[in-house]
């Protein structure tokens, strides 16, 4: 077995993508890279700051990081991309469970594999289908209208403020309404904290253990609370409820998984702890990757519309000319008719170009002995033991398949198939693509398209990156 190891080093050092430390692999280079970057960089930007450096590599590329951790492959094509995702639907890799394992306990819709996962994907489907986030449209109207309030007290406090604290508590709320029917701001108050001891300068403290045990115990207690109540009401009254909401999905299964128990009369049933425990887990990752990666998205929007004003008058002027001239209007005509949402092309356009600047997540993938990644070039890359790590940012950012990849065009989502600036097909994979896809990308969308008609024509937004700086050294 060391002896295999040593040889697969042999391979990842001929394929890696820069010079080749004979101890370090590629670590010095990335290290080199690194120096350049801001000290708070994203990693996921570290594949495509490799691929600019070294534009040599392709799209195809080792980081070796033997004898440390494993080595990773990244793709960095519409292709590749899809040989990982969706032709062979690799496994997520391993350590991305130990990282959930904190927030959602020992399953999460994220890693779960196999029929455990396709059971428990098909039970959450409907609960973010476009049909049944249409109906909670009003209560997110709500919700956006509450954060408008709150920018207006920022704006005419004149003071300076940081936007993403901000869209965190919209976002939470939303999600807090889909999940669980109401704002469970206890437990979001501990998953912040657990969130915040997921930090690697963290993972070392002595005090993590008892932190996570701590914040998991006030999380599982108001899970547990509103299971209770859910499931109470539910099996009183079944017919009388949507049926669509995660909570009461997840009641339902489990109450189809126990129908033979007949000596148990329905409405003295109550929950098994495993079955608390899945179902919990999930409620938790929703909360979880449901508000900080739309928050995200929405704070890149206005970034990007404050730099392009011209896109940002086309954008308010499509939603005057839906909604006119009175903002007090727009609210009550989509709560009135949801489906008014789908006159709004150019502001799809300007939520399609942000996700595609900025995509606020990636897949990582365990490989498997004999599948390699085959590069349009014909070469075969192995997989065995590698994070194969389909790299959204890359490919969306690369110029080999979007013209004037680094710059804000919503247009190329408008324009004809033959112009120039058409999508590739599989190109724009923020959500990614395959039976893993991101479950929440409808709501994701649909958040971002409320926001910024509530508020895109009531502020006016900038980004003084320098002065806040100088204020906070």
């Amino acid at each position: 077995h060391h002896l295999r190891h040593l040889e697969d080093h042999q391979t990842y050092r001929f394929q890696s993508f820069a010079p080749h430390h004979p101890i370090f692999g590629s670590l010095v280079a990335v290290k080199e890279i690194m120096a350049d970057l801001p000290p708070d960089v994203n990693p996921q930007y570290i594949p495509i700051a490799i691929r600019r450096r070294y534009p040599h590599v392709g799209n195809v590329f080792y980081i070796d990081n033997w004898p440390f951790v494993a080595p990773i492959l990244v793709t960095a094509s519409p292709a590749t991309a899809k040989q990982i995702t969706q032709e062979h639907n690799l496994p997520k890799f391993p350590a991305i469970k130990n990282f959930f394992r904190p927030i959602a306990g020992k399953y999460d819709l994220v890693t779960m594999e196999g029929l455990l996962w396709k059971k428990w994907r098909g039970v959450f489907n409907p609960g973010f289908g476009a049909a049944y986030l249409t109906t909670l449209v009003p209560e997110i109207i709500e919700e956006a209208l509450v954060f408008c309030e709150i920018l207006k007290e920022r704006a005419a406090s004149g003071t300076l403020y940081q936007l993403k604290p901000l869209t965190d508590n919209f976002t939470v709320d939303v999600i807090g309404k889909l999940v669980l029917q109401k704002t469970p701001h206890p437990m979001i108050t501990a998953l912040r904290r657990q969130v915040q001891w997921l930090n690697l300068w963290e993972r070392w403290h002595p005090v993590r253990p008892f932190m996570h045990w701590y914040n998991a115990r006030i999380m599982n207690a108001y899970i547990n609370r509103a299971l209770k109540e859910r499931f109470e009401a539910y099996t009183k009254r079944p017919n009388h409820t949507s049926n669509k909401s995660i909570i009461e999905r997840s009641i339902r299964t489990y109450l189809n998984d126990v129908s033979d128990n007949a000596a148990t009369p329905r409405k003295t049933r109550s929950m098994d702890a495993a079955s608390k425990e899945l179902i919990g887990g999930q409620i938790k990752l929703f909360m979880f990757s449901g508000h900080d990666t739309t928050s995200a998205s929405v704070c890149y929007s206005f970034y990007l519309l404050s730099k392009s004003l011209k896109d940002l008058d086309r954008i308010r002027a499509e939603h005057e000319e839906v909604f006119g001239t009175s903002l007090d209007r727009a609210p009550v005509m989509i709560s009135e008719d949801p489906h008014i949402l789908n006159q709004l092309p150019f502001t799809l356009a300007v939520i399609k170009e942000t996700l595609r600047l900025f995509p606020v997540a990636s897949s990582t993938r365990l490989g498997e002995p004999g599948f390699s990644v085959v590069a349009e070039d014909g070469r075969v890359y192995p997989t065995e033991e590698c994070l194969v790590w389909s790299s959204p940012h890359t490919i969306q950012r690369s110029p080999d398949f979007w013209p004037r990849a680094d710059d804000f065009i919503p247009d190329r989502w408008l324009v004809q198939p033959d112009h120039e600036l058409y999508p590739i097909k599989g190109a724009w994979r923020p959500f990614e693509l395959g039976p893993r896809n991101c479950i929440g990308q409808e709501l994701a969308l649909l958040e971002m398209k409320l926001v910024l008609v509530l508020a895109i024509r009531r502020f006016q937004f900038s980004m003084p990156y320098d002065e806040w700086d100088r204020l906070h050294p």
